[in-house]
């Protein structure tokens, strides 16, 4: 396998790489290139294998009746953002990303499905801190709030997102919420403290085992599916 370096970043966090993975000469698995992203030399995603993505929207999609106004919480490669566009009930979707050089390159067509994507109108990028964007925004509400800013609570992109797995932040996205709103986040591993954590603050909780095949290996990520419940219900 070669690897070839697309385009790099570097900020106070560290360093952001998007990098194209091509079979070499004598590999037998031939196919076309792969865009891998990498923060701080860590594995986030690639464009070979998005069923993860797909699967946090789905689950989160379906998790209300009318998913009309829809948070996500980091940009990633998009494939989150496309499921959700997908979907003829969203009629807006805010995506919070704290990594400017991100939203350049899937606008500039580095990554080149992003013009795509950030020409809907329904979508709109905020360039900032997760935390932040949530706790000090307006009276703005959402029916469905996704997280996948990190490999999970055990597996942090950054030091600084260990708040979004915390009893504040989580409080701030209940009151962002519609009634019966819900909000998803995304694992790599079981996270049972995630989910202690969810039960202490939204009405329901739910965990969810999703198997998939990642380069050649079969891996288990969960979501987990937190629900507030309208009054009365």
């Amino acid at each position: 396998m070669e690897y070839v370096e697309v385009a790099r970043s570097e900020t106070e966090r560290g360093e952001l790489v998007l990098r194209e993975r091509r079979p070499g000469p004598d590999d037998a698995r031939r196919g076309p290139a792969v865009l891998e992203l990498r923060a701080n030399g860590v594995f986030v995603m690639d464009t070979s294998e998005h069923a993860s993505e797909r699967a946090l929207a789905e689950a989160a999609l379906d998790a209300v009746a009318e998913p009309r106004r829809v948070l996500v919480g980091g940009l990633g490669l998009g494939f989150t953002l496309d499921r959700v566009l997908g979907d003829r009930r969203v009629e807006h979707v805010d995506v919070v990303e704290i990594e400017p050089a991100l939203v350049d390159w899937m606008r500039d067509g580095t990554i080149p499905h992003g013009r795509r994507l950030l020409a809907d109108d329904r979508a709109r990028v905020v360039v900032a801190d997760l935390v932040r964007a949530v706790t000090e925004a307006g009276p703005a509400t959402y029916d469905v709030v996704l997280l996948d800013v990190d490999n999970g609570p055990a597996h942090l992109v950054h030091t600084a997102n260990s708040a979004i797995y915390t009893e504040p932040f989580l409080q701030a996205v209940l009151g962002r919420l519609t009634p019966a709103g819900a909000l998803v986040v995304w694992s790599a591993d079981r996270a049972p403290q995630l989910a202690e954590m969810l039960r202490a603050v939204f009405d329901e909780v739910e965990e969810h085992d999703h198997a998939v095949r990642l380069q050649d290996r079969d891996e288990h990520y969960w979501l987990y599916a937190a629900r507030r419940v309208a009054s009365g219900a």
